[in-house]
């Protein structure tokens, strides 16, 4: 059985206001996707989709991205994502929102998609293929990967 949510319980799980999250449905940002308000006295029926489409809103709007500038992200990965929203990996750095592609592409969603950059470095991808190369030179050996510990600040 899939959950649902109310809009009480969803407001409560994102940490966001009852009235932003009505707001936010009323505006076509974030429509319920279970069950629609359908007049007076109806409820609200949210997916876990939602609930992470609503957390990235939040998130947006914390980072001090203004809520005109969060529905032309949410436009423009609707339109390159799909419904697959919260899969969508963004970098948000003084009031703007950077898409990561998954071809290593930068491209800015609150420029219309302008492409920013090609060529981002995977460091998962780099350890990956030291450790490919190792089992390949030293098969019988096992190589213990450990990253360096953190330095406390003000150690040096």
């Amino acid at each position: 059985m899939t959950q649902h949510y109310s809009g009480k319980k969803a407001a409560e799980i994102v940490g966001i206001t009852y009235r932003q999250l009505d707001y936010w449905a009323r505006t076509d940002l974030v429509r319920p996707s279970v069950t629609d308000a359908a007049g007076s006295g109806s409820r609200r029926q949210y997916s876990y989709r939602d609930l992470l489409e609503l957390k990235v809103i939040k998130s947006l709007l914390d980072a001090g991205i203004k809520l005109e500038s969060v529905r032309s992200v949410f436009e423009y990965l609707r339109e390159q994502l799909g419904e697959d929203i919260a899969s969508a990996q963004l970098v948000i750095s003084g009031g703007t929102a950077i898409l990561v592609r998954d071809d290593h592409e930068l491209v800015d969603v609150l420029k219309q998609g302008q492409f920013v950059m090609s060529g981002v470095l995977s460091l998962g991808g780099v350890q990956r293929e030291v450790d490919d190369a190792l089992v390949e030179l030293f098969p019988t050996a096992i190589p213990v990967v450990a990253p360096p510990a953190p330095r406390a600040v003000g150690e040096g």
